[in-house]
């Protein structure tokens, strides 16, 4: 069933509707509430019970068998419905349709003789999902002021989770904002000497008393917030915040002062013309987009987006042309005005950005793929991208990528929903699996990944349907099953393969005949004998060539040539001197000489 059909039937089970990508690995979240994985499994990152890499999407499994009031699936085991997915380093955190939280993978880091658990639990690391109860055990942060009793509080109920390198952030259902794990220290003053705090428990941000955060991002150990300006949220009203270390200029103050407490980014208040919608952090570096704001003076009806990038730009990352950085928010140039820009995340040392039109870009590390020190540029193409780098769909699907939704950054990939949520295109190190291809191999460019995956549920309908409707299934034939899994995703593999290499040698044709030429190849321009038979007469070809050329082609034919044929020439001529000069100081240096009896004798 191809991606359009599982759109047309509604299968919500295969529409993708959020990713999430952490060090090596990815995270995956369906219109039906489930969760998937894939890439590095070490520390038990991915939730499957064990620390293997998983080089396809397999689905996350939840034991809420002590909880009251979730659905039943047919096996009648009970599931959770989920409806937020986010990912750490090396830890992943999922958000249930109730307001609980569950978090797996590594939860203990040593850092200074300090241990961080910032899953929120107790204990080593987890390698399958543990519900958050120390979230069931908190109220508002209202209650907790009030020292109420227990029996009073509000239950606390989440609606938004984020991850970032070692710690963990939610926003709850009434505006509030909770952090653990290894956090900056809030102190009484942002004069004092920033530290890092280790907590198992959520501990609430309590400079946003009394407002609504609406979303929040997090780096290594740098935090960045949108608040409302009132007590709630009515829409075009967010102030951007940020705190923790400030090491190279990531918190966009003008200075690279740590903060213990948050603190207006001024060039994103209240005041300003531009309205923040979306923000994203990397480990040291910060992206934010903005669209400017129709009560300010300027009357323009055009939508016009900026994204904005401030902190650490050794390898281009910022997207500003040059490899400094940055302290204040500054606008990246190279992309269009007129861009809707919908979504952006930064991954390592790499950032990326979607338009709604399907356009996608990147700057930083390794034209924008991150860590892959096994990329094959060359040339003009080499080295990291200062600039926004268009990146294409490919030649099969066109520039554009057909109805994006979100794009989200590893260390050292790129994953991008499409189609609706029907379609995963991934690119960068390919590692581990993490790009979810069934294999290990990097990919420079934007390949496809292994979705819709055919989990356990999908593979026993199948073959109900298809193999044996009269009765229950046979081992061998849910073998078959497998088996023919295995092969359509190798061939998909292959067929993706020789595409993308069809494409590359239809570039380099093209840019041939134009350099020939003097226009790119169409194919009434291939020769006759190579159209027809699928051979090539040369000889009998460029007679046939010359003999039907206009005067305009044989004179462009003859610059070409001569230009080539004077190059080669004359680079022949250098390298005989080169030779000359080589063997003239090697003999110098031996002390080759002729003696002179010798030399003075006949010959």
């Amino acid at each position: 069933m191809s991606a359009g059909e599982f759109r047309d039937s509604g299968d919500s089970s295969k529409k993708i509707v959020g990713v999430a990508a952490g060090e090596a690995h990815t995270l995956a979240l369906t219109g039906n509430g489930s969760v998937y994985s894939w890439g590095r499994g070490t520390f038990g990152r991915l939730g499957t019970g064990k620390d293997s890499d998983e080089l396809y999407p397999v689905r996350v499994k939840f034991d809420s068998s002590k909880k009251v009031g979730v659905s039943a699936d047919r096996s009648g085991r009970k599931r959770p419905k989920f409806v937020g997915i986010t990912a750490g380093a090396y830890h992943s955190l999922a958000l249930e349709d109730d307001g609980s939280v569950w978090s797996w993978g590594y939860n203990t880091c040593i850092l200074y003789k300090i241990k961080f658990p910032f899953l929120g639990l107790n204990g080593e690391n987890s390698s399958v999902p543990c519900l958050l109860e120390r979230f069931l055990e908190l109220g508002t942060p209202d209650s907790l002021a009030e020292e109420s009793n227990s029996e009073n509080r509000i239950p606390l109920k989440v609606s938004y989770i984020k991850a970032g390198g070692m710690m963990s952030l939610a926003i709850d259902s009434l505006g509030a904002l909770w952090m653990w794990g290894n956090c900056p220290k809030q102190s009484d003053s942002n004069g004092g000497e920033f530290s890092l705090v280790s907590s198992s428990t959520p501990l609430p941000v309590w400079d946003f008393h009394g407002h609504t955060v609406v979303k929040v991002a997090c780096g290594n150990e740098h935090v960045v917030a949108l608040v409302s300006a009132g007590e709630t949220f009515t829409g075009g009203d967010l102030i951007c915040y940020s705190w923790g270390n400030n090491n190279h200029g990531q918190l966009g103050l003008g200075d690279n002062e740590c903060r213990s407490r948050p603190e207006i980014v001024k060039t994103f208040d209240k005041d300003c013309p531009w309205s923040v919608y979306e923000i994203a952090c990397g480990a040291f570096h910060t992206v934010a987009l903005t669209i400017r704001n129709r009560n300010s003076d300027d009357t323009t009806e055009a939508i016009e987006c900026i994204c904005w990038t401030f902190g650490l730009g050794d390898n281009g990352q910022l997207g500003h042309g040059t490899i400094n950085s940055t302290n204040l928010p500054e606008a990246v140039s190279g992309l269009p005005l007129d861009a809707f820009l919908i979504s952006a995340d930064c991954g390592l040392f790499h950032t990326c950005v979607v338009s709604a039109a399907g356009d996608v870009w990147a700057w930083g590390m390794e034209k924008g793929l991150g860590l892959c020190p096994d990329a094959s540029f060359s040339g003009v193409d080499t080295g990291d991208a200062l600039y926004p780098l268009r990146i294409p769909c490919n030649e099969i699907h066109g520039p554009n990528f057909s109805a994006p939704l979100q794009v989200t950054c590893g260390a050292a990939h790129t994953v991008l929903i499409a189609d609706d949520g029907y379609k995963l295109w991934a690119w960068g190190r390919g590692r581990s699996g993490v790009l979810g291809r069934g294999n290990n191999t990097d990919s420079f460019v934007p390949c496809i990944a292994m979705w819709p995956h055919l989990d356990e549920d999908f593979k026993k309908n199948e073959i109900e349907t298809t193999i044996d409707r009269k009765g229950p299934p046979k081992d061998n034939e849910s073998v078959k099953v497998l088996e023919m899994e295995k092969r359509l995703s190798l061939a998909a593999e292959e067929v993706q393969l020789l595409q993308s290499k069809l494409a590359l040698m239809e570039r380099y044709a093209s840019m041939l005949h134009t350099c020939v030429f003097g226009k790119a190849m169409e194919e009434r321009d291939l020769p006759p004998t190579l159209r027809n038979w699928g051979t090539l007469n040369i000889e009998r070809e460029w007679e046939n060539m010359i003999e039907s050329a206009d005067r305009g082609k044989l004179s462009r034919l003859e610059a070409f040539y001569r230009n080539m044929h004077e190059a080669v020439k004359d680079k022949l001529m250098k390298r005989k001197v080169e030779e000359m000069i080589k063997e003239s100081l090697h003999s110098l240096s031996t002390g080759n000489r002729v003696p002179m009896e010798n030399a003075s004798s006949p010959q």
